[in-house]
C-alpha cells in the first residue's frame, strides 16, 4: 500500500506563508538623522515602549551600531527559508529584523554564509529575536549582528514564514519600513508614520537637556520635585524614631 504524506503537513499560501516585495521605507540619509541622538533619549521620546528586550544585543566582538529602514522576516521555529529569500527582497542599507520566536528557538537562523551574502547585497545588518551562529567568522566580515545568543545548532530550510509583514521582536511590534537604531546601549524602533514627529520632539528636548546636564555637572540641582511628588502621594517621611 502506497504511503501518503499527511495533508496536515501541507503549506498553505497566505497568512504564515507569503512574501511582500515592495514596502514603505525611508532613504538612508533620512534614517541617519536619528544618529545625532542617544538611543535612551529616543526611547524616552517614544514613552519608553519601543525599546527592544535588552536580551537582544550585539553578538560581535567589536561593538557595532545600526541605523536604517526595516525589512521584516518571520520564520517557523528552527527554520530559515525566508531568511535566505529576504536577501532578494531587502534594499541596500536596510536592517533585516527576524522574528525567530526568541528564547523558544533552539536553532540558529543565520550564520556566516548568510551574513556574507547579505553584505554583498548591501544589507546593513541583522537583528534577530532568536539565535545565530558562526560569530567568529561573522566578525571577520565586520558585519553587525544583534541576537539573543549563539548556538552551534543550524536551521532547516522548509518554511513556512513571512517577509515584510508585522513581526514581534523583543516584545515590540515592528513593521516593514520602520526605523531601527541599535548600538551597545540598546535597540529602539521608530514607527515610520511618526518619524518626523519624534525627530521634532528630540530636537526641542535636546537644548533643554544640554542645559540641565551642564547645571548638574556644576552641582546646581534641586530635588524639590521629588519631595512634592512624595507629599502629593502622602508618603510618610520620618526621622527614624
Amino acid at each position: 500500500m502506497a504511503s501518503t504524506k499527511p495533508r496536515s503537513a501541507d503549506l498553505h499560501p497566505g497568512p504564515g506563508f507569503r512574501v511582500r516585495v515592495e514596502y514603505p521605507r525611508l532613504d538612508a540619509q533620512s534614517c541617519k538623522r536619528f544618529l545625532q541622538f542617544d538611543i535612551p533619549d529616543i526611547s524616552d521620546s517614544l514613552n519608553r515602549l519601543y525599546a527592544l528586550d535588552s536580551s537582544i544585543r550585539c553578538q560581535n566582538v567589536r561593538p557595532q551600531s545600526l541605523c536604517g529602514s526595516v525589512c521584516t522576516v518571520r520564520v517557523f521555529p528552527g527554520d530559515n527559508l525566508m531568511v535566505h529569500k529576504v536577501l532578494d527582497i531587502a534594499k541596500p542599507g536596510d536592517i533585516v529584523v527576524v522574528d525567530a520566536h526568541g528564547e523558544r528557538s533552539t536553532n540558529a537562523v543565520l550564520g556566516d554564509l548568510i551574513c556574507a551574502k547579505a553584505q554583498h547585497r548591501g544589507i546593513a545588518g541583522f537583528i534577530v529575536d532568536g539565535l545565530v551562529r558562526d560569530m567568529p567568522a561573522v566578525d571577520e566580515l565586520n558585519f553587525p549582528v544583534f541576537a539573543r545568543d549563539t548556538t552551534a545548532v543550524g536551521p532547516l530550510h522548509r518554511g513556512p514564514g513571512e517577509i515584510n509583514y508585522p513581526v514581534s521582536c523583543g516584545g515590540v511590534v515592528v513593521n516593514p519600513g520602520d526605523v531601527i537604531v541599535a548600538d551597545t546601549s540598546g535597540i529602539v524602533t521608530i514607527p515610520l508614520a511618526h518619524v518626523e514627529d519624534i525627530l521634532a520632539r528630540l530636537e526641542s528636548h535636546r537644548e533643554r537637556l544640554a542645559s540641565y546636564l551642564a547645571a548638574v555637572r556644576r552641582g546646581e540641582f534641586s530635588n524639590d520635585w521629588v519631595n512634592e511628588m512624595l507629599r502629593a502621594s502622602e508618603c510618610p517621611v520620618t526621622d527614624g524614631a
